[in-house]
């Protein structure tokens, strides 16, 4: 999952950022309004977690800019105010779901994969194919019954094949929704993450290259 943190705290921001890393999504994160719409123009996100009161443009402006666009991107809005009527306005700009500072980290992440399901095509919470069972909201592998233990980002490229639901999903595709925007394009860190997850997933190998086009399951 792919996922934009705009917070002019800049300590929370990067504190949000860092433990939405640690549940295998792929996090980038500015800290004005600004920077957030120059990100959304050139990115896919799955869910954006946005502060309403951010400096340069609103966060307002920046929710409302993602609804004109018609993307499938979900909005999680931030607000130091508890104020039912501030819930009912975010919500009629077009945030998709709203959470009062102080929050707890587990309910945002929550809230968040909630939101992530709602940004794609409508699956199951827990994935299953050919033999791999996986449940995002747990952070558990299964195949044929025996739990596998995965790095977060092997759990993330899994994730993404495993929603593909055998079509075929090109390097591209994982890169960006498994790795931030910091990562090289032109790395080999999608081939080595694919490489040590089939060795960890055992034979026999679900995991297809499709020459010239990507890999499924």
């Amino acid at each position: 999952m792919r996922v934009l943190v705009v917070e002019d705290e800049q300590l929370l921001a990067d504190a949000v950022a860092t433990g939405l890393r640690r549940e295998a999504m792929a996090v980038d994160v500015v800290y004005d309004g600004a920077a957030a719409q120059e990100r959304i123009d050139v990115n896919d996100y799955d869910v954006v977690v946005l502060d309403r009161d951010l400096p340069v443009v609103h966060g307002d402006d920046v929710c409302r800019n993602i609804v004109d666009l018609g993307l499938p991107t979900r909005v999680l809005m931030l607000t130091a105010s508890g104020d039912v009527s501030d819930r009912v306005e975010g919500l009629e700009i077009g945030a998709d779901d709203y959470l009062p500072k102080p929050f707890a980290f587990t309910e945002l992440v929550a809230r968040v994969r909630a939101l992530g399901r709602r940004a794609t095509s409508p699956l199951p919470p827990v994935l299953e194919r050919a033999g791999i069972r996986l449940d995002p909201n747990r952070r558990e592998v299964f195949r044929n019954g025996s739990e596998i233990q995965l790095a977060p980002k092997e759990f993330a490229v899994l994730e993404v094949l495993m929603r593909g639901e055998g079509t075929v999903v090109s390097a591209e595709q994982l890169l960006e929704k498994a790795w931030d925007e910091n990562t090289d394009p032109f790395t080999n860190v999608v081939r080595v993450t694919v490489m040590t997850l089939r060795r960890k997933l055992g034979e026999p190998p679900v995991i297809l290259t499709v020459p010239g086009a990507g890999y499924r399951i």
